[in-house]
């Protein structure tokens, strides 16, 4: 069954510019070999942590929403963890609702970049 999910990781802030592509590079080719479909990427940048991970207070946020099977969330979980650049992570399957806001939100931020 196909569904629409949100995934934000966070990256160890010691990678380089090139590395965090690199890694994004990464889990957008996993979903996209796995019949799955990119819908949105956004790039949150290096912020500050709530709370000290890793001894870290920094990190790589980025986030990507994808249509995918609902098998196939179990694969890109598991190479979350196996990646030592990713020091968090959350993927959840967005309802009808979550969907909307998250258009509407995409909307709001074009309309802000063109002004």
């Amino acid at each position: 069954m196909i569904k629409q999910y949100e995934t934000v990781f966070i990256a160890t802030p010691v990678l380089s510019d090139a590395q965090m592509k690199e890694a994004v590079a990464k889990y957008v080719g996993l979903i996209k070999e796995n019949g799955g479909e990119v819908v949105y990427e956004e790039d949150w940048g290096l912020k500050q942590l709530a709370y000290p991970i890793q001894k870290k207070t920094t990190g790589f946020y980025y986030l990507i929403e994808f249509k995918a099977d609902t098998q196939f969330i179990d694969t890109l979980e598991t190479q979350y963890r196996r990646d030592e650049r990713i020091i968090r992570f959350l993927t959840f399957a967005m309802d009808k609702h979550a969907i909307a806001y998250a258009e509407k939100r995409r909307a709001n931020k074009q309309n802000k970049d063109k002004e």
